[in-house]
């Protein structure tokens, strides 16, 4: 098989969670463990550190890797899902991995996908610990696919865990409260290893000082009790953020080129990472911490968070998908100048699609489309249920055509976003 045969074989023969949803997750390790042990245990021939959470990990993950990138450490990084190009999911340096090397490790585990069955995800998991052990990188970032528990990443050990925070998300699988949420998530916190919670609340704090006293993790660290941000200027698609120190009172200013004010609460969880680190050895200074974050999506790739496309009309793109990223989203439109508001959205059946809606800016004008995954709800029910919501517009078959009708009602001065899923915006 070739690379377009490789992927087609793999995205059409394994269960898929952007495919079918809750059926393709098991809340098991042993595949993955399997998968593994016939590849010689690649997860035990590098440093890792684990990231988790609810919103915030995929840029945590891209910024911690930049900041080793710029200590001079061969960093590999797994992230999911991919927007455009699978290869995303697999990076080295911000480099993808090679096609033929998918090709290749696609024919040697073939004997174990016939046997095992095993999901896209368990195989991509997999595949990317083979790669950095062949590739002998230093370290590797690895983001949390859903949960933490029994996520097929959660056979590493780590340098350190790190959870971003919880919100109601994917509430089919991993529960319907905070501290539900929280201990799927905190099944990342390992023994003898330093974990970093960066935002934590009433209902979820008692979790991971629980999980970390049942384990005996290395010190659990709260981020948010370590550092504050003081100032902040988001100007043409700018931020600077002044982060202080809780017990110095030292301040240090950072440029980002990660744009979105919600990046404000994450500097914090990456800054609190990078401290651990640090107290393990890791040589990283602060000019590697400066770079790191004001080079995030060029040493990266990192794409889609409140990104900006085009100008006049201004095109962004933003992979907000559940109530907490949404207000955040929100949050930012409210500080963001333009003169009308176009809304390209769309969302997947097993969000809480009502509770997002109303978060949504009444003001705007609607262009409801849907992905083209079969988990995407189709337009017309998303256009019927955001109407009793006060949110008026049309239905489009594809992202696309929602996108053109938009630039042609959109004056020079209009602000164009596209928001609601992952999916929607890897098709733009």
């Amino acid at each position: 098989m070739d690379y377009a045969e490789t992927l087609n074989y793999l995205l059409s023969r394994l269960p898929m969670f952007s495919r079918i949803g809750a059926a393709a997750f098991k809340a098991d390790l042993t595949n993955t463990i399997t998968l593994c042990h016939a590849l010689g245990n690649p997860q035990n021939k590098f440093k890792t550190i684990h990231i988790a959470g609810t919103n915030g990990k995929g840029s945590t993950s891209h910024m911690l890797a930049s900041i080793l990138q710029q200590a001079g450490y061969k960093t590999g990084l797994y992230t999911s899902p991919h927007l455009k190009d699978f290869r995303e999911r697999i990076k080295i340096n911000g480099a993808m991995c090679e096609e033929g090397f998918v090709v290749d490790f696609t024919q040697r585990i073939a004997p174990q996908i016939e046997s095992i069955e095993p999901s896209f995800f368990e195989i991509t998991v997999a595949m990317a610990f083979d790669y950095f052990a062949q590739q002998q990188v230093d370290v590797a970032v690895i983001e949390v696919g859903l949960g933490g528990r029994f996520d097929s990443t959660n056979i590493i050990t780590p340098e350190l865990s790190v959870i971003t925070n919880i919100g109601l998300d994917h509430v089919n699988i991993l529960g319907d409260t905070l501290d539900k949420i929280a201990f799927e998530k905190a099944g990342i916190i390992k023994q003898g290893i330093p974990a970093v919670i960066g935002e934590a609340l009433p209902e979820t704090r008692p979790v991971f000082e629980g999980k970390a006293a049942t384990v005996q993790a290395a010190g659990l660290v709260f981020a948010e009790e370590q550092r504050y941000v003081t100032e902040w200027d988001y100007n043409h698609h700018h931020l600077l953020v002044t982060v202080a120190d809780k017990h110095t009172d030292e301040r240090r200013t950072y440029e980002m080129d990660l744009t979105g004010i919600y990046q404000t609460k994450n500097i914090i969880t990456v800054l609190e990472a990078v401290r651990q680190l640090q107290k393990q050895g890791w040589h990283i200074t602060e000019e590697h911490i400066a770079k790191g974050l004001a080079h995030t999506k060029k040493t990266t790739g990192l794409h889609g968070r409140w990104e900006l496309i085009e100008q006049h009309p201004t095109v962004i793109l933003d992979v907000a998908h559940n109530a907490e990223g949404i207000k955040q989203l929100v949050e930012q439109l409210e500080l963001t100048t333009y003169n009308q508001l176009h809304i390209i959205m769309g969302m997947v059946k097993d969000k809480d699609v009502t509770k997002v809606l109303t978060l949504m800016p009444k003001y705007a004008t609607y262009y409801f489309t849907k992905a083209q995954i079969p988990r995407a709800l189709p337009e017309g029910e998303l256009a019927a249920i955001a109407s009793p919501h006060g949110l008026q517009g049309h239905a489009y078959v594809d992202v696309h055509a929602a996108l053109n009708t938009a630039k042609q009602h959109a004056h020079k001065d209009d602000l164009i976003l596209v928001c609601g899923s992952v999916f929607l915006v890897g098709e733009v």
